[in-house]
């Protein structure tokens, strides 16, 4: 049970959750000023969404998981994980980031590095180390050509 509430989206569910707190009952008059901050952080989802919706197309095209404690099939290097190596993540990150900026969540902005380290720590790190092992060259060619996140 518990390997299946440490999940990324219930990571970033909690994060949220930290930013909305925040914004409604600790504003302390801060601001990220209006208009400017909600089309920012609209265009931060908005493009979060759309890396995840990419990785996860080339992910089941590709017949492997999006499990991170599973073990993958495939290595999946087309598409969008051509660019980088973690886009579901990196689109975690900017939902986050464009939450925060929505909610005038000035406070919760040091939860965008926490929540990174969370990520890096719990699945990126051994998730690559799972893929080193099991495809060796491919993922060490693929560790050259394309970056962990952008």
């Amino acid at each position: 049970m518990l390997k299946w509430i440490d999940l990324p989206p219930v990571w970033l569910a909690a994060m949220i959750a930290l930013a909305w707190a925040q914004a409604t009952w600790l504003p302390l008059g801060l601001s990220f000023g209006g208009a400017w901050a909600d089309f920012v952080g609209g265009l931060l989802v908005g493009g979060g969404l759309i890396l995840m919706v990419l990785a996860v197309h080339e992910m089941r095209k590709a017949r492997t998981t999006i499990i991170p404690h599973l073990e993958a099939d495939k290595l999946v290097q087309s598409g969008i994980f051509s660019r980088s190596r973690n886009p579901i993540y990196l689109g975690d990150m900017l939902v986050l980031a464009g939450l925060i900026l929505r909610l005038d969540a000035v406070l919760a902005l040091p939860l965008v590095p926490v929540f990174l380290g969370i990520l890096e720590k719990r699945f990126v790190i051994p998730e690559e180390n799972r893929l080193r092992r099991k495809f060796r060259a491919d993922f060490a060619r693929y560790c050259q050509k394309t970056r962990r996140w952008i």
